[in-house]
Order: structure tokens, then C-alpha cells, then sequence
């Protein structure tokens, strides 16, 4: 394995996932992704994978086989509500089937190029489709292509994987299927289910009989900003990924974080997902020989958030990492002017310094935060052998 090196899963064939005009989950997300790291040159030398269509034996080593036929009658054109096919969240397209299967295919790929030592890290923006569930589509989410590639692994010889998802929603999807598992570590930092879909993701929710603890989940107050954000992972995550120590680490990246997202109510710049990103990175370093998966996720403020946030993401797996100063290059500016008729951001972050208090400062009763990441302490740290006050 060449040090430093990277793998990007991309090919126009993975703009085929997108549930039609006026959706939020346009594949738009990922073409201006793509376009503007080729533009900053992020990709430079970088090994792209272009993954064909996951076969439905693959699928079906986290999805029930009458779901996956029941994906395929809906691809031409046969809705199924009850398993969230035809539904608002996860309309019917044609082809559904086929896109989305390629999600998965070109995550596995990733994975199993990491696992190999083919490359240290790799990432698939378009993937990171967490809220699937083993026997339904949900939350924009047809299959779960996290959770197969972390399936995928096991079966390669991992004996542990940690899953760190850094989304505004929960990632109840991976979680789901890994509930009881204990070669997997799930971790979710979230926006509260109280006010945010799907509605789970509390502290008490900690893994089955043989997994407890192994599920994490930090659900943080609606209007948590860089500073709280940023607290909250630096007080629980890389304390319990030590603990676990993983043989690979995946990561999700929505970046429904920001501000400026349609659908949550958060508060974080890019500046601080991508600091977030880079502690991820550095964090596989440290644990676990660099084998990093990154992936997508949510984000739908798609031209003045995603492709920056995605962009950084992709810098940093390539090594390359960006300042947030950097301009934006004027052909990409164009390119948004053009076709969406409105200017572009001018700049790869935010203008915010995203600091924050870390966990060791002491803890503070009167503030929301930090009662949260208080709360998923004492629920999880306990039953890993971890101490809760330390």
C-alpha cells in the first residue's frame, strides 16, 4: 500500500440515484461535489473506482430477499408503501433498483480496497445511506450501503469495525442491523429525535444483550452550534473508538449539520464539519493503521453547503487538505450561475473559527450540551469499562 494513498468511488453512472425534481436528495449533491474537487484539484492522481450494480446476493446480507424483489417491482413502476416504496420520503424512480444497488457495490468496493491495504483510505460520497432498514426503505434511503460494506468486511476477517455517523439524523439503519452485534461499534451524533426524523437515537439506547454499550448515541439540542458540536464529539467519540479499537473505521458525513440546511435545525459551518473530518481521519491514524471508509450522507443545501463540506472530506482522505480560505475557482461559480440561475459561495469555509471547550474543561450543569453529552456518558461508558466522570 502506497502511503497516503486514496480511492474515490465515482462514475456518472452514480447520478442515477435521485428521486426527481423538487427532491432533496438530487444527485446534483454529488455532480457538484465531484466538480469542484476536480476543479481544486483534489483528485489529481487519485484512483477513481466506478462500481457496477451490487448483486442481489450481496444486498441480501443485510436486506430481507422479498424486499429487495419488492425494490425491483418498484423500479418498474409498482409502489409498496408498507415497505416505504412510493412514499413522500422514498418516491419510485425508474431504475431505482439498479442506482441504488450501485451505491452499495461502489461501497463494498471501497471497503474491501481499504481491508486489502489497496489504499489507506477511500470514500464514496454518494453513499452513507443510513436509514435504510433490513426490510424497508427510509428516510431518502433505499438500501444501506454502510451497513452491507461493514457486513462485507466481517466477512473478509474484520473482527472490528467502528461506525462513527456525524449526521443531523440518527443513523438508525446501521445501528438496527448491528444492534446485537459486537464486532461493531455504532456511534451517532445527532440532532435530537424530539424534534428531528426519525424520532430515535436516545442515550439509553445501547445495544442488544450482546452488543451492550456498542451503541452510542449522542442526540444533542436543536440550535447546537461548532462550539457544542464540536465538544460533543471530542467528549465521546475518540475516547470509545480507543476503547473498542477497531480494525477499520467508517465514517458518515451529512452534512445536514449546517446552518443553513433546509431540514434540521442545527447550527454548525463547514468550517467545523471539516475540522470534524479531519479529527475522523486523524482518529483511523491512530487506531487503526489508517484504514478509513468515508462516506456521504445527508445535506441539502446543495449548492452553498454540500459540495464544499463533501470537498473537504475528499481533500482530507487525499491528503490534500484544504485551507478554508481557499477560493472558490471561478469556473465552478459559473457553472452554479448558469444552470441554477444564483451565485455561488465565494469561499471553501465559512469565516468561523470553530473552537470549542473540550470535554476535560469540566462539565456544566446549566447548559444543554453538555447535560447531553453528560447523559450518553452515563448510559454508555459504564458498560464498556469506561469512566463516565473522567
Amino acid at each position: 500500500m502506497t502511503a497516503g494513498s486514496a480511492r474515490v468511488v465515482w462514475s456518472s453512472d452514480m447520478l442515477g440515484y435521485d428521486f426527481g425534481h423538487g427532491h432533496p436528495m438530487t444527485s446534483d449533491r454529488v455532480e457538484l461535489t465531484i466538480r469542484l474537487a476536480e476543479q481544486l484539484g483534489v483528485l489529481d492522481g487519485v484512483e477513481l473506482l466506478a462500481p457496477g450494480i451490487a448483486p442481489d446476493a450481496l444486498l441480501e446480507t443485510v436486506h430481507d430477499p422479498d424486499y429487495v424483489a419488492a425494490v425491483r417491482r418498484a423500479a418498474a413502476g409498482t409502489a409498496d408503501p408498507d415497505r416505504g416504496l412510493g412514499t413522500r420520503d422514498d418516491p419510485v424512480f425508474p431504475h431505482m433498483h439498479e442506482a441504488a444497488a450501485r451505491v452499495v457495490q461502489g461501497t463494498v468496493d471501497a471497503a474491501g480496497a481499504v481491508w486489502r491495504g489497496d489504499c489507506e483510505h477511500a470514500v464514496n460520497i454518494a453513499g452513507g445511506l443510513h436509514h435504510a432498514m433490513p426490510g424497508a426503505a427510509s428516510g431518502f434511503c433505499v438500501y444501506n450501503d454502510a451497513a452491507v460494506a461493514i457486513r462485507s468486511l466481517l466477512t473478509a476477517g474484520a473482527e472490528r469495525v467502528a461506525y462513527v455517523d456525524v449526521d443531523a439524523h440518527h443513523g438508525d439503519g446501521v445501528q438496527a442491523v448491528f444492534w446485537d452485534d459486537p464486532r461493531v461499534l455504532t456511534i451517532s451524533v445527532h440532532e435530537t429525535g424530539h424534534h428531528l426524523f426519525p424520532g430515535t437515537g436516545y442515550p439509553t439506547d445501547t445495544g442488544g444483550p450482546d452488543a451492550d454499550g456498542l451503541a452510542v448515541n449522542l442526540a444533542l439540542p436543536s440550535r447546537t452550534g461548532d462550539a457544542g458540536w464540536l465538544r460533543a464529539i471530542d467528549a465521546v467519540v475518540p475516547e470509545v473508538v480507543r476503547d473498542f479499537a477497531p480494525q477499520v473505521l467508517v465514517t458518515q458525513h451529512g452534512c445536514d449539520s449546517h446552518v443553513m440546511d433546509p431540514l434540521t435545525h442545527l447550527r454548525v459551518s463547514v468550517d467545523g464539519q471539516r475540522l470534524a473530518a479531519t479529527w475522523l481521519h486523524d482518529l483511523a491514524h491512530e487506531v487503526c493503521d489508517g484504514r478509513w471508509l468515508a462516506l456521504g450522507g445527508g445535506g441539502y443545501a446543495m449548492i452553498d453547503v454540500v459540495p464544499r463540506a463533501w470537498t473537504h472530506v475528499l481533500a482530507v482522505a487525499a491528503h490534500r487538505p484544504l485551507d478554508p480560505a481557499t477560493p472558490v475557482p471561478d469556473a465552478w461559480r459559473e457553472l452554479v450561475t448558469n444552470r441554477y440561475g444564483r451565485a455561488g459561495p465565494p469561499e471553501m469555509g465559512d469565516g468561523r473559527e470553530p473552537a470549542f471547550r473540550p470535554w476535560s474543561s469540566g462539565y456544566d450543569p446549566d447548559d444543554e450540551v453538555d447535560r447531553a453529552i453528560r447523559a450518553t456518558r452515563a448510559a454508555t461508558f459504564p458498560r464498556l469499562g469506561l469512566h463516565a466522570d473522567a
